[in-house]
């Protein structure tokens, strides 16, 4: 998805990363984790501009689109 992976810790099933926005060039954060449970997995996301009063939806537009992917 063009993240950049600032940490993949495999052993907690967790990585961070950041994207940058095409429109003006701001970062966002980002983390995945899945935790097992017992039907599965549970995939938490987080998407969190670092700067700015309003994303404009893109962190709620960047998680939709990583779990239609997924």
């Amino acid at each position: 998805m063009g993240w950049k992976i600032a940490e993949d810790r495999d052993s907690e099933l967790r990585l961070e990363g950041t994207d940058t926005t095409s429109w003006m060039g701001f970062r966002d954060d980002i983390v995945v984790r899945v935790r097992p449970t017992e039907a599965g997995s549970q995939i938490d996301l987080r998407s969190a501009s670092r700067v700015g009063i309003s994303d404009t939806g893109m962190n709620a537009r960047r998680i939709r689109t990583f779990l239609s992917r997924l």
